[in-house]
């Protein structure tokens, strides 16, 4: 995979907007932001600006109104940052993240018995 760009957290916020509804018009993303972000037009504009000069999204021009595409999947964006994740917190050791969150989280028994589950069928089927 290659090296997608980084994104900010705010970039992030719009980028799960157009992932989720795209082709979608300037008007519609500013809809969609959650209002408790308090964002003026002018800061999605400017946050869409940024992401297309990363080149994450495209636009189209139709009429008077910008619609954006996305230019990379939202399962490889997150796929790079669990890696970087890993990489920087646990030396990319996911037993160490796993031993972690055992250790230091209020893990309930239905959150400990899907972890189970879940290692239990990479274990008996590694394909998937």
């Amino acid at each position: 995979m290659k090296n997608l760009p980084q994104i900010s957290q705010a970039e992030y916020e719009i980028m799960k907007i157009i992932w989720d509804s795209s082709p979608i018009s300037t008007n519609e993303v500013c809809e969609r932001v959650p209002k408790s972000h308090n964002w003026s037009s002018k800061t999605v504009h400017t946050l869409l600006s940024r992401l297309t000069a990363k080149q994450v999204i495209s636009y189209e021009k139709r009429g008077r109104m910008f619609y954006y595409s996305p230019l990379i999947s939202q399962e490889d964006y997150i796929s790079q940052e669990r890696h970087q994740f890993l990489n920087r917190f646990y030396n990319g050791r996911a037993s160490s993240l796993v031993s972690s969150l055992i250790s230091d989280a209020e893990l309930s028994d239905e959150d400990l018995q899907k972890m189970y589950e879940l290692i239990d069928s990479k274990l008996n089927n590694p394909e998937h």
